[in-house]
């Protein structure tokens, strides 16, 4: 069985440095925020090309954070119009529900699967853009940038997909105002557990974040602000600066991979999102999509091929969200019923990428 995303031989490569680390860190005893955090804040910062990073416990409280600093700061108020891709995850949009805004789905770009510039320029009631770079692929461009600030709209990226992703307009997690980024273990950067950051050239909501992440504290036991417990754990910030350093080889060979399938799969059968491999694209997952998914994923579990949907159920049909979107969406309908994601791992071999690239070519309905 090829398996979507072997954990086991990812992590292989790492086992005796996060062994050290442990126990430097049992040494050290700073279990909780410290010299740990602070020396990876550092490293993400200045790997994504903003100034501040906050480790954060996981992507979703990322984005609830940075949506509630800027309530603070007085550029975002509840109740405001929040413009998010329709076809996103659900982690996207109740973050959004949570800080007492309101979220707008629009239509992806079918081509794309993200968000476009015009999707912005139709709503003229928004105070916010969360921009998903969905499955690793940018979704800000020099287009987007100028639309949010001619109309002074808050652009926040939802990185938590696009570790190391860098196109003409810069990198991700410094293209917008701020980024929430997620190290979830499957992540092209991922702990062995859960984590995030925030990462920000703005001094304010970096501080702010920091306040927020822990329990509202400006000092210990004096609580300024409803905050929560959302500190990134110092193992796992440990863990990431240990992986940090092979991050740019692993999207090389996500790359390399995914040339491989755009180049090699011919089936009329299966249609293959506009693939780039200039970097802009770090193919966290290599999607496909096919009016024949069940039938095609079955067909691959019989050739010992695990696929995986990404996802199944878009956000307006979920039911935690009823009542908070509205409108038709039949391209994000189309997307959600015919997705399918290949595996790309980094460590796949040829003989493993060449048998994913048979079994799809061979598949018939």
């Amino acid at each position: 069985m090829i398996p979507f995303l072997d954990l086991n031989r990812l992590n292989r490569p790492y086992k005796e440095r996060f062994l050290a680390r442990l126990d430097d860190l049992v040494e050290r005893r700073a279990f909780v925020l410290g010299n740990l955090v602070e020396r990876f804040e550092k490293k993400w910062a200045d790997y994504t090309g903003a100034s501040h990073a906050v480790g954060v416990s996981n992507g979703s409280d990322a984005l609830f954070l940075i949506l509630e600093a800027y309530k603070l700061t007085g550029r975002l108020r509840e109740g405001d119009r929040i413009l998010v891709p329709a076809n996103t995850y659900i982690a996207t949009i109740l973050p959004v529900v949570r800080a007492g805004l309101v979220p707008v789905a629009a239509e992806p770009d079918p081509q794309t699967l993200n968000l476009p510039a015009r999707a912005i320029e139709q709503h003229t009631d928004i105070r916010a853009v969360i921009a998903v770079h969905l499955y690793g692929r940018l979704a800000v461009d020099e287009q987007v940038l100028d639309i949010c600030r001619r109309r002074n709209i808050l652009l926040i990226e939802d990185a938590a997909q696009a570790h190391g992703a860098r196109g003409s307009a810069g990198k991700a997690g410094n293209l917008g105002d701020a980024a929430a980024w997620s190290f979830y273990p499957t992540k092209n950067l991922g702990a062995l557990g859960d984590g995030g950051a925030v990462t920000t050239n703005d001094t304010e909501i970096a501080r702010l974040i920091k306040i927020l992440r822990n329990y509202g504290q400006e000092e210990k036991y004096n609580s300024r602000y409803t905050g929560l417990n959302a500190r990134l754990d110092a193992l796992q910030a440990a863990f990431l600066e240990e992986k940090l350093k092979d991050l740019d080889e692993l999207n090389e060979r996500r790359i390399r991979i995914a040339r491989r399938y755009a180049e090699n799969i011919n089936n009329a059968q299966v249609q293959i999102p506009l693939p780039v491999f200039d970097g802009s694209h770090v193919y966290h997952q290599f999607v496909i999509l096919t009016k024949h998914r069940n039938a095609l994923q079955q067909s691959l579990k019989q050739h010992g091929i695990q696929t995986l949907v990404h996802y199944p159920v878009p956000p307006h049909r979920q039911a935690a969200l009823a009542g908070f979107l509205h409108g038709d969406f039949p391209v994000t309908e189309r997307i959600h019923r015919e997705i399918l994601s290949l595996p790309v791992d980094p460590y796949l071999s040829a003989d493993e990428q060449n048998r994913i690239i048979e079994a799809v070519n061979a598949f018939k309905p």
